[in-house]
């Protein structure tokens, strides 16, 4: 038997007339308590790298221009490239939806190396937002479901959800899935990486021991979701494309871990 769930509105709540959307509200949830978590992870004796306040408040900033350029030029390149070939000025609007998360990471990176001015610095701070960012990514994958968007393929099992009035057949909740495993369990994942083991005083090990756990995260979750409805599988034997690009982020996630743990040893 499915659950039934009445449909949750979009809008949280509205400032003089001005609508707040729970998608923004993930957003800005994901940078305060990203923001606080690197700030609390400073005042450790175990932390590789110090940032005054006014660096961090510089990092927050190079974030989150590369989370949102980063997040929409993915979506634009890998999801609806004809569409916005043929309609160049909605990739401006982001108002209306499409990010990629595999975007925004290479914006996160990208920036993070920027603002860093430096491979080794850079590196040393790409860990530690590694070890803060799948906070991040539960609270976007919770906002997703609010608007029951990313839905699961149909089901028949006891975790199908029906939204009311809406759904036509019980579905996979998947971005439920992917926030309990992508978000929840690889943030708990990589504080204890961060804690309990060495991989911090290698710079790289722990960013790419984060994209090589999530892409295994991603790949088993979008074995339950829809492909995007313009995208579809990519093969026969039924390919997404968030797999695909799960499948080159594990790659490189592999060579930043090797060469990280590699480095490490010559230094030895």
């Amino acid at each position: 038997m499915s659950i039934v769930i009445d449909p949750i509105s979009p809008v949280a709540f509205s400032v003089f007339g001005v609508p707040v959307r729970w998608y923004a509200l993930a957003y800005v949830a994901a940078f305060v308590v990203g923001y606080f978590l690197l700030k609390r992870m400073m005042r450790s004796d175990r932390c590789e790298i110090k940032l005054s306040k006014k660096e961090l408040d510089d990092l927050l900033t190079w974030v989150v221009f590369g989370v949102i350029i980063g997040g929409r030029l993915g979506y634009v390149l890998f999801y609806n490239l004809s569409f916005f070939i043929a309609h160049p000025l909605e990739i401006f609007a982001v108002w209306h939806g499409g990010m990629s998360f595999h975007g925004g990471l290479a914006g996160v990176v990208i920036a993070t190396f920027l603002f860093g001015r430096g491979w080794l610095r850079g590196l040393k701070i790409l860990d530690l937002i590694s070890v803060v960012a799948p906070i991040g990514l539960f609270f976007g994958r919770i906002a997703n479901f609010i608007n029951m968007e990313l839905m699961g393929r149909p089901t028949d099992s006891q975790f199908g959800v029906l939204f009311n009035g809406v759904s036509d057949v019980p579905r996979h909740p998947s971005p439920i899935y992917e926030g309990l495993t992508e978000g929840l369990l690889l943030f708990i994942i990589m504080g204890c990486l961060y804690r309990f083991t060495k991989l911090r005083r290698y710079p790289g090990a722990l960013c790419g021991a984060m994209a090589m756990i999530y892409s295994v995260f991603r790949i088993f979750c979008e074995q339950f979701r829809m492909p995007d409805a313009q995208v579809g599988f990519l093969t026969s034997w039924g390919l997404t494309m968030g797999q695909l690009l799960s499948g080159l982020l594990f790659a490189c996630g592999c060579a930043f871990f090797c060469m990280a743990i590699t480095r490490g040893r010559d230094k030895k």
